[in-house]
C-alpha cells in the first residue's frame, strides 16, 4: 500500500484497507507452516540451534524474508525460549530434555507484509502436570484477548480479559513485554498490554493490525534481562509460557492471520 495515503488514528494508529487483510493472511500462514513443521523435531538431545536452522531454510525456500535476521544486531529467524526464560530466547548449543517446554516465535516478510506468530512445545510430548496447566492458561488467555478483539471495544479490553482469567488461576500475567502493531512495519502502534481495566485505552476500529502475545508465569510476574541483552527470564526461576497470533480488526471481529493450517497451535490437542 501507499505508507503515504495510510490512514491513522489520533493515537498513530495505521487503519488499513480491507485489501490489505489478504497480504497478512499469506505472510501469517507461512509464519504458521514453518511452526507446524518444526514441531516433529523439537524432540529431547534436538540443539535449539539446530531448530533455528531448519526455520532459517524453510524461509528462504518459500522466498521469504526473516524479519529478526538483521534487526537491532539479532542474528537468528527464530527466538526459542525454553523453561523460565519469558521470551528472546537465542537459539544456540541448549540441547532439549524430555519435558522441557519452549515458545518458539517466528517472524517472516511475504511482498512486505509481516507475519508474527508464536507457539508453546513440550520436547518429548510430555509435559508435567504444572507444564500442561500453564500452557492450557497461557493458550486460553490469548484466546479471550482474541474475543474481546472487536469494533468498539478497547484495548484495555483486551488486557483486563487476559488478566483476569489469568490471575483467577494463580497465575500472573509479565508486564515488561506487550504486543505491537504490524502491518507493512514489524513493530508500530499500539502497544499491546496484556492487564489493564475495561473501557481504557484506544477504542479498536476496523483495520487495525496488530499482534496479542500474553507470556504467563507460573510464579511472579517480574522478568530480568541477561548479558545478552536479549534472554529475558522469570525473576523466580517460575516456568513461563507465551502463545502469540497476529490480527486484524474486521466488522465482525478478528480475523487471525496466523491460524495453524495442520491445528496444532496448541501442542497437546
Amino acid at each position: 500500500m501507499d505508507r503515504s495515503k495510510a490512514v491513522l488514528t489520533k493515537e498513530g494508529i495505521r487503519l488499513y484497507e480491507a485489501s490489505d487483510f489478504e497480504g497478512m493472511r499469506k505472510a501469517g500462514r507461512l509464519a504458521a507452516e514453518i511452526l507446524d513443521r518444526i514441531a516433529e523435531y523439537v524432540t529431547p538431545g534436538q540443539t535449539t540451534g539446530v531448530l533455528d536452522q531448519m526455520i532459517t531454510d524453510w524461509v528462504n525456500e518459500a522466498g521469504a524474508v526473516s524479519a529478526t535476521i538483521g534487526y537491532k544486531g539479532y542474528k537468528h529467524a527464530s527466538c526459542i525460549s525454553v523453561n523460565h526464560v519469558v521470551c528472546h530466547g537465542i537459539p544456540g548449543d541448549k540441547t532439549l530434555k524430555s519435558g522441557d517446554i519452549l515458545n518458539i516465535d517466528v517472524t517472516v516478510i511475504v511482498d512486505g507484509w509481516y507475519g508474527d506468530t508464536s507457539r508453546m512445545y513440550v520436547a518429548g510430548g510430555k509435559p508435567s502436570i504444572k507444564s500442561a496447566r500453564l500452557i492450557q492458561v497461557t493458550h486460553d488467555a490469548l484466546m479471550l484477548g482474541i474475543e474481546a478483539a472487536k469494533p468498539g471495544n478497547t484495548f484495555g479490553d483486551i488486557g483486563h480479559a487476559i488478566q483476569t482469567y489469568v490471575e483467577a488461576q494463580r497465575m500472573s500475567v509479565v508486564r515488561d513485554f506487550c504486543g505491537h502493531g504490524l502491518g507493512v512495519v514489524f513493530h508500530a502502534p499500539p502497544n499491546v498490554l496484556h492487564y489493564g481495566r475495561a473501557g481504557t485505552g484506544p477504542v479498536l476500529e476496523e483495520g487495525m493490525f496488530f499482534t496479542i502475545e500474553p507470556m504467563v508465569n507460573l510464579g511472579r510476574p517480574e522478568t530480568k534481562i541477561l548479558a545478552d541483552d536479549w534472554t529475558a527470564v522469570t525473576r523466580d526461576k517460575s516456568l513461563s509460557a507465551q502463545f502469540e497470533h497476529s490480527i486484524g480488526i474486521a466488522a465482525d471481529g478478528a480475523d487471525i492471520f496466523t491460524l495453524s493450517p495442520n491445528g496444532t497451535f496448541h501442542p497437546t490437542y
